[in-house]
């Protein structure tokens, strides 16, 4: 006589973007077991580490989380080269300034709150105090 226990399954869509927020594939996964509990899905600022954090890039000490996002994103830098994150301004794509947030200079992370834009993507440009502009694009759900 065996033992077996039984996992939740359910039935989704996954979906896969460039690092332009272009969606590159769509899978359908019928009864996948989901890495991510429901309480999981969403983290609290409080409750981040770093490998929740997804890089700008490979060489970036630039992170954000989560993307897609749903109502908070969260980003967090560290001073390099004596270069730090001066300025953030959140454009929709076709070009529009949403908001801007300025003199960052002495902070190392930014809470952008995206609650009253519809869902889509949006552009978040970083401007370094080195004259480095630092673009990603974030989905909202």
């Amino acid at each position: 006589m065996g033992i077996s226990q039984v996992y939740p399954q359910r039935d989704r869509v996954i979906f896969n973007y460039d690092g332009a927020g272009n969606q590159k594939k769509r899978e359908i996964c019928i009864n996948c077991l989901s890495a991510r509990t429901a309480n999981e899905e969403f983290k609290e600022i409080t409750q981040l580490k770093e490998d929740d954090l997804l890089q700008f890039s490979p060489e970036d000490v630039i992170s954000y989380y989560p993307n897609p996002v749903q109502e908070t994103l969260y980003l967090k830098w560290e001073l390099i080269n004596n270069s730090t994150v001066s300025k953030i301004d959140v454009h929709s794509l076709n070009g529009q300034l949403l908001s801007s947030y300025n003199s960052l200079e002495k902070e190392n992370s930014k809470t952008i709150t995206f609650q009253e834009y519809p869902s889509g993507s949006y552009s978040v440009i970083l401007y370094c105090t080195n004259g480095v502009q630092k673009p990603i694009t974030i989905i909202k759900q």
